[in-house]
Formats: C-alpha cells, sequence, structure tokens
C-alpha cells in the first residue's frame, strides 16, 4: 500500500506564507496608525489648506469674514479624524508599499520585478498629481459655480459692519439690521460637509490620474494592446461619462473637466501601451524569437508545408 503524502511538508509553505503575510500587515498597521498620529497633530491646519477654495471663493463674492460652523459636540473632532486618516495612509503609504513589495517580490522573476518596481512608484505620484489638479483647479470652479447662486456674504459680516460702525459713531449696541426684500438667502457651511466635497474630488481625481499606470500595467502584462483600446475607446467614452456623473456633483462644469481629464488619460494610457508593445517586440526580435521575416516566407510556403 503507498503511504499517503506528508500533511506537514504539504502546509509548510503555505503557513510560512500565511505567517509573513501577518507580518507585513502587521507592520502596515502599526505604519498606519503612526501616520494618523502624525497626521492628527496637524489637522488643523490640513483643514485650513483644504479649505482655502471655499474660503477664496467667499472673499471673491464679497464676504471679508468667511464662517464654517459644527453642530454637533463632537462633529468638529470627527471631521479632524477623517483628515487624520485619509494623510495618515498617505503618510504612511511608503511602508505599506514596501511590505507589500516585499511579501510579493520573492515570488517574481528578475525581469517581472524590473517591470513593476516602477509602476509602485508611479502609483502615488500620479494620484499627487490627480489630487493637486482637484484641489487648485477643480475645486475652485466648483465652489464658485455652487455658492454663486446664493447671496453668499454672510450676516456675521453684516453683524460685524455693524459693530464697528456703531461703537466708532455712536457708541450704541448694534443690532441685526432690518430688511424689506425678503428672506435673506445666506451660506452657514458646515465644517464636515464642505469637507467632504472636496475629499470627494480628491479622491476622484487622484484614482482616475491612475488609469494611465494601470492600463500600461496590463499592456506589459499582455492583458490589452494598444489596438484593442483604441477599438473600444467609443464605448470607453460612455463610461467616462458615466464615471463623471457618478463621482461629481451635478454640475455640468465639474463632469466636463473630470470627462476631458480622463479621456485624456485615456489617449495618453494608448499610446504608452503602444510603447511598451514596441519594446517588446523589439526585445523579442533582439533574442530571436520573433523575426519579421518569419511570416513573409511562411507565406511563400506550400500549404501542406505549413500544416
Amino acid at each position: 500500500m503507498a503511504e499517503a503524502p506528508d500533511m506537514d511538508d504539504s502546509t509548510a509553505p503555505l503557513i510560512e506564507h500565511l505567517a509573513e503575510l501577518r507580518t507585513r500587515l502587521i507592520r502596515s498597521a502599526i505604519a498606519f496608525l503612526i501616520g494618523i498620529i502624525l497626521a492628527f497633530t496637524v489637522a488643523e491646519p490640513i483643514l485650513q489648506f483644504l479649505l482655502e477654495p471655499i474660503e477664496a471663493t467667499l472673499r471673491e463674492l464679497g464676504d471679508p469674514s468667511p464662517t464654517m460652523q459644527y453642530t454637533s459636540p463632537q462633529e468638529y473632532l470627527f471631521t479632524l479624524f477623517r483628515i487624520s486618516m485619509v494623510f495618515g495612509f498617505a503618510l504612511s503609504f511608503p511602508v505599506i508599499g514596501f511590505q507589500m513589495w516585499r511579501f510579493v517580490a520573492p515570488g517574481l522573476y528578475k525581469q517581472e520585478k524590473n517591470a513593476f518596481l516602477p509602476f509602485l512608484v508611479a502609483s502615488p505620484l500620479m494620484f499627487l498629481l490627480g489630487a493637486s489638479f482637484a484641489h487648485f483647479v477643480v475645486t475652485p470652479l466648483a465652489m464658485a459655480f455652487f455658492l454663486g447662486f446664493a447671496d453668499v456674504p454672510s450676516i456675521i459680516a453684516d453683524l460685524m459692519s455693524t459693530v464697528v460702525g456703531a461703537e466708532a459713531v455712536t457708541g450704541v449696541e448694534a443690532v441685526v439690521p432690518d430688511t424689506a426684500d425678503g428672506i435673506r438667502i445666506t451660506f452657514f457651511g458646515k465644517v464636515n460637509e464642505s469637507l467632504d466635497i472636496t475629499l470627494k474630488f480628491i479622491m476622484a481625481f487622484g484614482l482616475c490620474f491612475q488609469l494611465p499606470v494601470l492600463l500600461t500595467l496590463m499592456g506589459k502584462a499582455g492583458l490589452v494592446s494598444a489596438e484593442g483600446l483604441g477599438n473600444v475607446r467609443k464605448y470607453a467614452m460612455v463610461g467616462i461619462l458615466v464615471l463623471a456623473a457618478l463621482v461629481t456633483p451635478p454640475d455640468v462644469i465639474t463632469q466636463g473637466i473630470l470627462f476631458t481629464v480622463v479621456y485624456g488619460l485615456y489617449e495618453i494610457s494608448i499610446f504608452l501601451v503602444r510603447h511598451v508593445e514596441k519594446k517588446r517586440d523589439a526585445k523579442l526580435r533582439a533574442e530571436g524569437y520573433f523575426d519579421e521575416d518569419d511570416e513573409d516566407d511562411q507565406g511563400d510556403l506550400p500549404e501542406e508545408d505549413l500544416k
């Protein structure tokens, strides 16, 4: 009777991989926690930086003292913690990415390592580029579009101007000025809701800027081709339009910007995939695996010789 295979020997490699994965995950979690703590120490300046487009828009529309509010005791703290989560991950990503790389690298050939490593570096850079584009270009345009519909100067600005005028001229206590023009529409922005819009823009454009990295990596792996991406261009345009409608607020300006940017990235991806294919074909020719004259020679052969 044949002996049963040793189960301990067959499961040992799996146990070793799981143990290493646990170690990598623990180190990543520790780095993430440290990143959250570091980000929380500067969360308020980061919040001010993220809300700068709204502040600038309000000042341009005539509000000399832009004001945000929160309506529950824990709201501001949770807002700062949310910022800490996002930027803590950004701070810890180099460590997390390194741990991911150390886990998968032993199973890759040298050529695969050389192919994969540049994309690991390009991905955070492209995300940073997309996030910067969202913060400095898209968010100011969106805020100008949204806030331009209402009478933006806040009633707090009126109170301040009334206080200054009353104290300087009469010394009488200021009161809220009377109006006879109907109900006044005033912007009192909530901190968490305003931050939510800004972070959505940052995440949406940061992820969309990953498109060239993803498609180029897929092209390098042979999963997509430049010709195939070109053939489905019209379907890609429809998909990008749907994506722009889902991840951005319902305004034509922001959706148009996102569509234009993502479609431009799609065309850039086609160019990069074509460049990858040319380099791969040139390398195969140099190694003797592929020859342009092979097809011509086969075309001259009788049909029975090709079988």
